[in-house]
């Protein structure tokens, strides 16, 4: 694996570990009534990469799952997330 894929690889573990996290802060913050982190955010973060970690968040924690727009567009925006990172590895291996 070249520095780019590394680098990539990186970007995606943490940014997803941090979604994940976010997800469950958040969780957390619903029980107690305290400030809630945006669902604007919550979607930046999944269109900038960490669309797995906040659709594993909604599994594991249960949050937000009985909103349409967070089970039908994570998702969407996962497999677009999957599809793009694919492609940019199979740059890195061809062009490196």
């Amino acid at each position: 694996m070249n520095n780019v894929a590394k680098i990539l690889a990186g970007f995606l573990l943490t940014i997803n570990i941090s979604s994940l996290l976010i997800m469950g802060l958040d969780k957390s913050r619903s029980r107690t009534n305290k400030r809630r982190v945006s669902e604007k955010s919550l979607f930046l973060l999944a269109l900038f990469g960490g669309a797995l970690g906040i659709y594993l968040g909604m599994l594991l924690f249960r949050h937000k799952t009985k909103k349409w727009y967070f089970a039908w567009i994570i998702p969407l925006i996962l497999a677009s997330n999957l599809y793009l990172f694919f492609i940019l590895f199979q740059l890195t291996k061809s062009s490196f």
